[in-house]
C-alpha cells in the first residue's frame, strides 16, 4: 500500500526530531536514549506499510532496547548504527516519493551524505568544507581564544533570551539588532581564528536576521526554532574551546553545522522553515554539547509571557582588543540583549570578570579574618577585668563591624544572579511544549535574585526535573482544560525571592494537582507503604521524592520511570536546603525550594559530645529539649526510639556515631535535638547545647571528603574544630 501525504509529514517530522536525538548523544551518556527509542517506536508504526523500513527501525530499535533492559548508556556501536539509521531514513523516504525502489539499510555502510537525491552532491560540498574538526592553534591563540570563549559565552547566552522574547513581538527592531549584532561578533572574531564551522553558520543566520532586519523577511515560530538549533550548535562548539582551554583537551570530533545551514539558506531563500527530514543529517557533538531541541510540530502553538516587574540584568561584553583590530569585521562587544514583557531592549553596564580562584582564595582570607575576629573576642572577654575604660571592647567591637563588612562584600562577589538559570528554564519549558502538543505561559518572576555561584550551578538539575514534570504530569492537555473549565494554555510560574538569610524558590502551575489518594494508593502497590501504616497528608506527598516512584500511567519521553524527584531532594539536600509542596487536585501545583544565600558561611548550633564540639545546620533544627525516660522506646528491640507529641522519631546518639568517650549515657541527662531529615523530624542525643554561632565552613581534604554524616569543618574562637554534622547523611549512617 502506498503511503499517503499525510502519513510522509509524519515521517519526515519523526525522522527530523531523530536526527535532533543524535546529534547531540554521546557514547559513555544516555541523554537522547529514552526519546531516541520512543521515536523509533513510533517511526516504525507511522512506517507498518513499508516492511523495509519497518525492518530496519525495529531493528535499530531493539539494540536501543537492549541498551535500556541493562541500564547501560550508548555505546559506539549502537550510536553509529543509529546515526547510520538517521541519515538513511531521509534518502529512503525521497526514493519512495518519486516511486523509485529503495535503497536497504545497510548498519556498517558509511550513510549518505544528503537528505535527498538531487542535492546530494551540493550538501556533501558543503559538508566536507564546513564539518570539520576545530582547529583551534591553542599555542598561539590562546590569549585570544580565551577573550573570545568568554566573550561568546555572553552573546549566546543574550541571543537565547532574546529569540524567546522575540517569539512573542517578531518584528522588534532592538531585539533584531541586538540578535543580529551578536552573530556579526560571533562570525567576525570566529572568523579571524580560522574556526570554519563557527564562522559559516554564524554568517548564515547573520544574513537571515539582516533579512528580517530590514523587513524583507518575517521570523515566525518554526524560523525561530532554526535559529535556536544553530545557536546550540555554535554553544556545542564553544564547549570544545572550554574543554581545550581548562583541560587541555583539544577538539577531536565534528560537531556537524551543514545540516543547520541548509536550513537557514532554505529560510532565506523561501522565507519559511524547511520541511521536516530536507536537511541533511547531522552526526555527534563534542562532550559539552547542550541539550537537544526537539523540532517544533507545525499545529503546536506555546505563548509565553514575562511580568513587568521581573527580566532585567544587562550583560556588557570585553572585546578581544587583539581580535578586534586584525579581524575583518568589528569584534566590539553587543549591548545585552533584554527580555521584558514589551519585547526586548539593549543596555550597558561595565563587568569585570574575575577568575574563580581568585574568589576562591579571597574567601579563605576572610575566613581566616573571621577566624581571628573570634579569637580576639575570646581573649577580650578574660582581659575585661583591666580594661577599666572599656577601649579594648570598642576596638574589638570596631574589629567586628569591619569583618563582617569585608565578609559580607567577599560573598557578594560570589553572588550570580539567577536569570541565566531561569532562561534556561524558559527554552527548556517552550521545547517540552511543543513536544508534548501543550500550550503555556511561561512566567518569570525576580529573576535579578542573587545566589551563591556553587548553589546556582547545583540547583540546575532538580530545577530540569521540575520543569519536565509541571510540563509533563502536571499542566493537562488543552482539550482537557477547556472541559475543566480553564484556559486552553497552562500557566506555569517560575520565581525567586528572599526569605531572611535564604532563597526562595517557587515553581508554580495551574495544572491538576497532585491527588494524595493517588500518591498513597501507588505507594500500597510497590510496598513503599506497609498495608495499616497511616501517613499525614504531608507525608504522603513526600513520598513523590522516593526511589522509584512515579505515578505516571505510562512512560514517556520526559517522565515516567521514577528517577527526577529523587534527583531533587538529594541535591537540595545537598546545598542544606529543603524542598516543600503545596497543591490542590484540579488547580495546580508550588514547588517552594529554601536555600541558603551562601555555600561558604552558615549559622549553627554548637553542640558538646563528651570533649567534643559539633555544629549543627541552623536550618535543620527544629527543636532541643530534655526526655524523660517514659518517652525513650525500642523498635525490633534493638532500634532506639523517642514518642514525641505521639511520634516515634528514629534516635541517633552522636557519641556511638564517632565512637566519643565520656558522654553522657542516659538521654533524660541529655539533651535531644530534633533535626528534619528529608522532611521528617530525627532525633540526635548530644551532652549539651553551648551556642549559636556563624562559622566559615571549611574543606577536610580528601582524606575526610565522604566521611558519612560530616559535612565539613569549622575553627571555633577558641582554635579548636568542629565537624558540622549532615543529618541526612547521618541518620542514614546510622
Amino acid at each position: 500500500m502506498a503511503l499517503t501525504a499525510e502519513t510522509f509529514g509524519v515521517l519526515d517530522d519523526l525522522a527530523s526530531r531523530l536526527a535532533g536525538e543524535a546529534v547531540l548523544a554521546q557514547s559513555g551518556r544516555d541523554d537522547g536514549l529514552i526519546p531516541s527509542f520512543s521515536l523509533l517506536g513510533d517511526l516504525a508504526q507511522a512506517a507498518a506499510d513499508e516492511p523495509l523500513m519497518k525492518e530496519a527501525i525495529e531493528a535499530v530499535r531493539h539494540q536501543l532496547e537492549a541498551r535500556l533492559d541493562s541500564a547501560k548508556p550508548f555505546d559506539d556501536a549502537t550510536l553509529g548504527v543509529l546515526r547510520r539509521l538517521v541519515n538513511w531514513l531521509p534518502t529512503v523516504l525521497g526514493e519512495i516519493r518519486e516511486g523509485r525502489a529503495p535503497t536497504p539499510f545497510e548498519p556498517a555502510a558509511s550513510a549518505p551524505a544528503s537528505v535527498n537525491a538531487a542535492g546530494k552532491e551540493k550538501a556533501g560540498d558543503l559538508a566536507s568544507s564546513v564539518d570539520v574538526v576545530l582547529d583551534l592553534q591553542l599555542d598561539e591563540n590562546r590569549e585570544l581564544l580565551t577573550e573570545f570563549h568568554a566573550e561568546a559565552l555572553d552573546h549566546l547566552q543574550q541571543i537565547e533570551a532574546a529569540l524567546l522574547a522575540l517569539e512573542q513581538t517578531p518584528e522588534d527592531p532592538e531585539a533584531l539588532a541586538a540578535i543580529f549584532r551578536s552573530f556579526h561578533t560571533i562570525k567576525g572574531v570566529a572568523g579571524f581564528l580560522r574556526l570554519v564551522p563557527m564562522h559559516t553558520l554564524a554568517h548564515e543566520v547573520e544574513s537571515l536576521l539582516d533579512l528580517a532586519r530590514n523587513q524583507k523577511l518575517r521570523l515566525n515560530s518554526e524560523i525561530i526554532t532554526q535559529i535556536l538549533l544553530s545557536r546550540d550548535a555554535l554553544q556545542a562548539l564553544v564547549g570544545q574551546i572550554t574543554l581545550a582551554l581548562e583541560q587541555g583537551q583539544l577538539p577531536n570530533q565534528v560537531i556537524p553545522v551543514s545540516h543547520l545551514i541548509a536550513a537557514v539558506r532554505h529560510c532565506i531563500e523561501t522565507g519559511r522553515a524547511a520541511p521536516a527530514g530536507s536537511a541533511s543529517a547531522p552526526t555527534p557533538p563534542a562532550a559539552t554539547a547542550p541539550q537537544p531541541t526537539p523540532q517544533p510540530a507545525p499545529a503546536v502553538q506555546l505563548d509565553f509571557a514575562a511580568p513587568t516587574a521581573a527580566p532585567s540584568a544587562p550583560a556588557a561584553q570585553e572585546p578581544a582588543a587583539q581580535a578586534q583590530a586584525a579581524a575583518p569585521a568589528p569584534a566590539a562587544a553587543a549591548a545585552g540583549a533584554q527580555a521584558s514583557a514589551g519585547g526586548v531592549k539593549t543596555s550597558s553596564a561595565s563587568t569585570v570578570r574575575v577568575n574563580t580562584e581568585k574568589l576562591d582564595s579571597l574567601m579563605d582570607v576572610v575566613g581566616e579574618l573571621v577566624i581571628v575576629q573570634s579569637q580576639l573576642l575570646e581573649n577580650s572577654k578574660s582581659a575585661s577585668v583591666e580594661d577599666g575604660d572599656g577601649t579594648l571592647q570598642r576596638n574589638v567591637a570596631q574589629l567586628s563591624r569591619i569583618t563582617k563588612e569585608l565578609q559580607h562584600t567577599a560573598m557578594s562577589v560570589r553572588m550570580i544572579p539567577v536569570k541565566p538559570l531561569f532562561q534556561k528554564m524558559e527554552r527548556l519549558a517552550r521545547d517540552l511544549a511543543r513536544d508534548c502538543n501543550k500550550k503555556v505561559v511561561f512566567l518569570v518572576t525576580g529573576e535579578e535574585t542573587e545566589l551563591d555561584r556553587t548553589v546556582v550551578e547545583e540547583i540546575g538539575d532538580p530545577l530540569v526535573h521540575m520543569v519536565r514534570n509541571s510540563l509533563d504530569h502536571g499542566l493537562e492537555l488543552p482539550a482537557d482544560r477547556l472541559k475543566s473549565g480553564k484556559t486552553e494554555a497552562g500557566t506555569v510560574h517560575l520565581k525567586a525571592y528572599h526569605e531572611g538569610s535564604h532563597i526562595v524558590i517557587e515553581l508554580s502551575d495551574d495544572g491538576r494537582g497532585i491527588d494524595p489518594d493517588r500518591v498513597m494508593a501507588k505507594a500500597r502497590k510497590i510496598g513503599l507503604v506497609q498495608p495499616g501504616m497511616e501517613l499525614s497528608r504531608d507525608e504522603i506527598l513526600n513520598l513523590i521524592f522516593a526511589p522509584g516512584f512515579s505515578t505516571a500511567e505510562k512512560v514517556t519521553a520526559v517522565s515516567g520511570r521514577g528517577v527526577g524527584m529523587d534527583v531533587v531532594r538529594r541535591n537540595i539536600e545537598r546545598l542544606r536546603g529543603k524542598i516543600e509542596i503545596d497543591t490542590a487536585v484540579g488547580r495546580g501545583s508550588t514547588f517552594r525550594i529554601k536555600l541558603p544565600l551562601t555555600m561558604a558561611i552558615i549559622d549553627g548550633l554548637v553542640v558538646r559530645v563528651g570533649a567534643d564540639r559539633f555544629i549543627l545546620p541552623s536550618t535543620s533544627v527544629r527543636t532541643a529539649l530534655r526526655p524523660t525516660r517514659e518517652s525513650l522506646v525500642t523498635v525490633h528491640g534493638t532500634n532506639e526510639a523517642i514518642e514525641l507529641r505521639g511520634k516515634i522519631l528514629p534516635l541517633c546518639r552522636l557519641h556511638r556515631q564517632f565512637s566519643i568517650p565520656g558522654a553522657i549515657e542516659k538521654p533524660w541527662e541529655a539533651i535531644i535535638v530534633i533535626v528534619e531529615v528529608s522532611g521528617k523530624p530525627r532525633a540526635l542525643l548530644v551532652d549539651e547545647l553551648l551556642s549559636k554561632q556563624e562559622v566559615v565552613i571549611k574543606n577536610l581534604g580528601s582524606f575526610l571528603q565522604n566521611l558519612p554524616g560530616v559535612a565539613g569543618g569549622a575553627i571555633l574562637g577558641d582554635g579548636t574544630i568542629a565537624l558540622i554534622i549532615d543529618p541526612a547523611s547521618l541518620f542514614r549512617a546510622a
